[in-house]
């Protein structure tokens, strides 16, 4: 199978590709922990059913130090109980980030605040 799009040979898909990576450099830069940075980039590869990134994120976070129980829970974290409030916070609000085409209204205030509550 070819791919339909040559990411390196795109100047579109080049630019999409450098925003992207930008976007992800300021996270790494930001006050959310590192471990809660790689299950959000998970949850969020598993609901955009990327299996490339799927698998990319669980080697980060496993290479991180991520036990494999939490990995392993990560699609279920709702009735996981491995997940700190904190962590469940930025997982529901990746929920409901990446879902903005299929959840209605797309962020709640009340996930918004919950969040807040944890991150700035």
């Amino acid at each position: 199978m070819e791919a339909r799009l040559n990411l390196f040979g795109s100047p579109v898909a080049a630019k999409v590709v450098k925003h992207i990576v930008s976007a992800g450099k300021a996270i790494e830069e930001s006050t959310l922990p590192a471990a809660t940075q790689q299950l959000v980039a998970l949850r969020a590869s598993q609901i955009n059913g990327c299996g490339f990134c799927t698998d990319m994120h669980t080697k980060d976070a496993a290479h991180a130090g991520e036990t494999s129980t939490r990995l392993n829970l990560v699609a279920a974290w709702r009735e996981a109980t491995v997940f700190t409030e904190a962590e469940r916070a930025a997982l529901e609000l990746t929920e409901q980030g990446t879902r903005i085409a299929d959840a209605a209204g797309g962020v709640t205030d009340e996930v918004w605040a919950n969040a807040t509550k944890h991150y700035d």
